[in-house]
């Protein structure tokens, strides 16, 4: 396995999210000293699978930590950029503990994070009906309304819990959110109560987000950045208004955990070996067909965080060309490539045409997007199990022209591919 370099190594996703990322980020905190977080909130969905000490696969559901806290050495950051939900942080800990996980010494929060409290929560579900037809399918766990408050300088940041104007300040915002949508249920007092009383659990885990960093980069220490969600659900360069409240770029690393450009010494994107998405919004080459009942099912597609079924269709070159453009990516980590076993052939998106002609890059417009004629590019299948093939060269030719074929469109060399959802099943290429 490739070590992972002194400096700052950041795994993002390439195409809609759930590509995969938290299985290379398991297999790289091997080598990390500290796995971060840059943004988003408990709406990501990493699921790990591992053996515990009795040879068994046990299967771990990261939302708001850090994925690479399955390595019992590494030390976990939760970063400025990220907006924190604090029950549901110390729900999730004390779920992987349960499991066994011990994680709780190695966790650590930046003072300058923004808070997601309840009423946010509410507001999402009340944001979604008043959309109506046109929702964005969010998971409801309130990341949009607190990225609003923070945008709109009214949000409250962790360091704001230990504040004694807390409690009035909440109230205040609380009021304003009734005067937006009407007076909805919600127990303000309880609310601060509560928050209150984690707060000092908190407490012990707080720090001064981009000092703390800077003297792990200071020290030597090798940064391993987790990405959430994924370039498309990007809130300027995804297929907006169908994305994410954050920035899900390189530039959002940088954002999100106060480092310089130059920290970053390698960027992982990890594409699926095709396409899905969750919630609303375009996908131009989904297939509502046998196809896509297939990716669906022998892929498992269902959400980590919701257990929505994921739409599926062809992988899209297009989409991860303009990701690539984006992300800057030194290398690539092709996810979920035994799924496509049993097909006779596959299809891969090349190009998009408007009234027969070409176009260049992606379409912000998304009724532009809505007239796009996909161009394909017809690859014989394998049709042999991959699931136990642990060299590069030991795949089967079809698979193998598969991958070059990517390689050579992105013009980025695959890394790692994903042969089934153990930690064991990746093939390291270099």
């Amino acid at each position: 396995m490739s070590p992972t370099p002194q400096g700052v190594t950041v795994v993002l996703g390439s195409q809609w999210g759930d590509e995969g990322k938290g299985k290379l980020v398991d297999i790289l905190a091997a080598e990390a000293d500290v796995c971060a977080r840059c943004a988003g909130g408990n709406n990501a969905g990493h699921t790990i699978v591992v053996k515990n000490d009795k040879g068994e696969k046990v299967s771990y559901a990261f939302n708001l930590l850090p994925s690479g806290l399955i390595n019992p050495t590494v030390q976990a950051f939760i970063g400025s950029g990220v907006v924190v939900h604090v029950p549901s942080l110390f729900n999730e800990l004390d779920t992987l503990e349960r499991k066994g996980l011990k994680v709780a010494d190695r966790l650590f929060v930046s003072d300058r994070a923004h808070l997601v409290l309840g009423f946010h929560q509410i507001v999402d579900g009340l944001k979604e009906i008043e959309l109506g037809g046109s929702s964005i399918g969010t998971t409801k766990k309130g990341i949009g309304p607190a990225y609003s408050s923070k945008a709109s300088r009214s949000g409250l940041r962790v360091h704001h819990l230990y504040d004694p104007s807390f409690p009035a300040k909440f109230r205040k915002l609380v009021e304003g959110r009734f005067k937006r949508y009407g007076h909805f249920e919600f127990d303000t007092e309880g609310e601060i109560e509560m928050l209150q009383a984690f707060a000092e659990r908190l407490r012990p885990h707080i720090v001064d987000g981009p000092t703390w960093l800077h003297n792990k980069i200071a020290a030597g220490k090798r940064i391993l950045v987790e990405g959430a969600n994924a370039l498309m659900l990007d809130i300027d360069y995804g297929t907006y208004p169908f994305v994410t409240s954050s920035s899900t770029t390189i530039g959002g690393v940088c954002t999100g955990l106060g480092i310089p450009p130059f920290a970053i010494k390698r960027a992982v994107g990890v594409v699926k070996a095709y396409t899905t998405r969750v919630g609303g919004g375009p996908f131009p080459t989904e297939q509502l067909n046998d196809v896509g009942t297939t990716l669906q099912e022998v892929g498992a597609e269902y959400g980590t965080v919701t257990g929505r079924r994921r739409r599926c269709g062809w992988l899209d070159l297009v989409v991860c060309k303009y990701s690539t453009l984006i992300n800057g990516y030194t290398s690539i980590n092709l996810t979920k490539l035994d799924v496509l076993d049993g097909f006779e052939e596959i299809k891969i998106a090349t190009a998009y045409k408007v009234d027969g002609v070409e176009i260049d890059g992606f379409p912000a417009d998304l009724d532009r997007l809505a007239q796009v004629e996909v161009v394909y590019k017809t690859l014989p299948g394998w049709k042999t199990d991959i699931t136990n093939i642990g060299k590069f060269e030991d795949l089967p030719q079809n698979c193998k022209d598969y991958v070059k074929f990517i390689e050579d469109f992105l013009g980025v060399k695959i890394q790692y591919i994903g042969t089934g959802p153990a930690r064991e099943s990746t093939i390291t290429v270099f």
